[in-house]
């Protein structure tokens, strides 16, 4: 946990300005005990009200200090807080945004929920109690105890009994809860991972009817988590009938060794009160120590959560600026690529090789598993190629710098994925200073207009989180809309047009066709339909290239390219395009 404390660096003059005021608070409240003292024994004994009046107002200006002191060390403490875990979230935000696909593989979304929000703010409940106490409980002590002995050495050992006693019970309870913490945390991080599923699922949950399921699964893990919670409570609360037995205990040995020891001298009234008052602060400034002990598990575990996150070694390094010139004319190259994912045993990609040119489109089609979506994934760097090289416009992606290889490329994923704003802002994801000219447009190429000229306030329409209030086809479209918005060099359709019909999916690659004319377009697709009219076909097959070639030459020379068009069309048709492909074959052989 002491690693985190690097972002309270900022605010050190704050931390400075805490220090003073409670030390100014320690000793300005450690002289009222004294100065009571001084009353009773000069002032109230031999009746003297003048000495009483002069003390008084002292005393008064004293406390209005420490009241001074007191406040403006709390609003500090909350204050460099409530600003070190907003750092802390940020850092942690940037951490997770910055990190590649692959490195995030060992947390669960809801994990990382879980630490950016939960365990923030166990640290700055710690942290907000450690600027307030961590110098005023040690002072207060230390000054206490002596000024104690000072006052009444006969009956010092009381201290030492009170605070012996503290500490028992302290170290009893930490080593009941203190395991416990940690299986707090796994399971609220497996609470949010249940609520994100059923949210995000319910669409799925209602249709086959596992509401109950559901409702069993979420019951059993909110029960154990609730039986942990009680059973920490319960322990955590032994601790206020056990202090007060202890301070109870110690405030009638005061008491009785006090009044033993006044029958030999009345003056030792003042100080026998003093001494009680000092006890008191002793024993507090410990119970305080000990609250802390007991919490500093508990953010240790936060801690050691939220440092995994931010201890991460990415596995993909950007260079501060590209290397080398890229072309101006767009293109994308494989060549000999291999890729595995961390762990597997075998190869998703093996010896892939092919050029995709500008002007053209390079279509990916294969079963399920085949690598379609691994392939073009690797071309914006979310994941890094186990082997061979991967070269945009003529430069290989690991010589580029972040910001320009992105802004090459407009990606479209096999989900559409919207967020919560207008249609607009959308649309303008990708480009944030396009024209309204440019969003209109992208909306129109993308065939989305028609549908949000109908939406209530158009443009100005507001999309629910997760675009929950579009249809699958809208969502899509307004996707496709987000890229062509961009006007990159380079466009991925990974399986971007699957919930289209039929008529919209040919009038929006006929609409694509004039803005493409100087970019790549790489499309993935499971419908032959969608990519007949592609320049270049790749068929995968298990992660190897089984043809390459256009439409009508692959139907000639590809068997894994034959199986697939005739898995969706009908005899009739596939004996035409047989037909159509024979001719094309004598064609070419003239």
């Amino acid at each position: 946990m002491w690693k985190l404390f690097k972002y309270l660096k900022p605010y050190w003059w704050q931390v400075v300005i805490l220090v003073l005021a409670t030390v100014a608070q320690v000793y300005t409240t450690l002289q009222l005990p004294a100065l009571m003292a001084q009353i009773i024994n000069d002032g109230i004994v031999p009746g003297n009200m003048d000495y009483i009046w002069s003390m008084g107002l002292i005393m008064l200006g004293l406390t209005a200090l420490s009241a001074v002191a007191a406040f403006l060390s709390s609003f500090l403490s909350a204050r460099v807080g409530a600003y070190f875990s907003r750092d802390l979230r940020a850092e942690i935000f940037a951490k997770i945004i910055n990190a590649g696909v692959s490195d995030l593989k060992e947390f669960s979304t809801a994990s990382l929920i879980t630490r950016t929000t939960n365990d923030v703010n166990q640290i700055q409940m710690v942290i907000t109690m450690l600027l307030s106490m961590m110098i005023r409980s040690p002072l207060f002590c230390i000054i206490a105890l002596v000024m104690a002995i000072q006052t009444a050495p006969e009956m010092s050992w009381i201290i030492a009994v009170g605070v012996t006693a503290i500490i028992c019970s302290v170290v009893l309870i930490m080593a009941l809860v203190i395991p416990k913490f940690k299986v707090f945390q796994t399971i609220v991080d497996r609470i949010t991972l249940i609520t994100r599923e059923n949210l995000t699922g319910l669409r799925v949950i209602r249709a086959f009817n596992n509401e109950k399921l559901e409702k069993k699964k979420f019951e059993k893990t909110n029960d154990e988590l609730t039986k942990l919670l009680i059973f920490i409570d319960r322990i955590l609360e032994l601790q206020n009938p056990l202090i007060g037995i202890i301070f109870n205990g110690a405030t009638l040995l005061c008491s009785w060794v006090g009044i033993s020891l006044l029958h030999q001298d009345f003056s030792y009234l003042g100080n026998m009160s003093a001494f009680a008052q000092y006890v008191t602060f002793v024993m507090m400034s410990f119970l305080m120590m000990s609250m802390l002990f007991v919490m500093l598990p508990r953010a240790n575990v936060s801690a050691e959560r939220i440092r995994e996150v931010l201890d991460l070694n990415f596995k993909i390094h950007w260079r501060g600026e590209t290397y080398g010139v890229p072309s101006k004319s767009a293109s994308v190259e494989f060549k000999n690529v291999d890729f595995c994912y961390p762990g597997a045993a075998e190869k998703v990609l093996s010896n892939v090789s092919f050029v995709a040119e500008a002007g053209k489109t390079t279509a990916f089609i294969g079963s399920t598993g085949s690598g379609k979506s691994t392939l073009i994934n690797l071309v914006p760097r979310f994941y890094e190629a186990t082997d061979g090289e991967i070269l945009i416009n003529g430069v290989s992606v690991k010589d580029y710098e972040k910001d320009d290889l992105i802004s090459r490329i407009g990606f479209v994923p096999q989900h559409g994925i919207l967020f919560s704003g207008s249609v607009e802002s959308n649309i303008m994801f990708g480009a944030p200073n396009a024209s309204k000219a440019d969003v209109i447009r992208a909306a129109e190429i993308a065939q989305a207009k028609d549908f949000v000229e109908k939406l209530p306030q158009k443009y100005n329409s507001r999309i629910a989180q997760g675009g929950t209030n579009v249809s699958g086809g809208q969502k899509q479209r307004l996707s496709i809309a987000r890229a062509i918005c961009k006007k990159p060099d380079i466009f991925i359709f990974d399986d971007a047009f699957s919930a289209l019909d039929m008529k919209t999916d040919a009038k929006l690659r006929a609409a694509l066709k004039p803005i493409t004319e100087n970019a790549v377009v790489l499309v993935v697709a499971q419908r032959v339909s969608t990519i007949k009219d592609a320049e270049q076909i790749v068929v995968l097959d298990n992660g190897r290239v089984a043809g390459k070639g256009c439409h009508l030459d692959l139907l000639n020379k590809c068997p894994v390219y034959q199986s697939i068009v005739k898995s969706q069309l009908s005899d009739d048709e596939y004996a035409h395009e047989l037909k159509l492909a024979n001719k094309f074959a004598e064609k070419g052989a003239k």
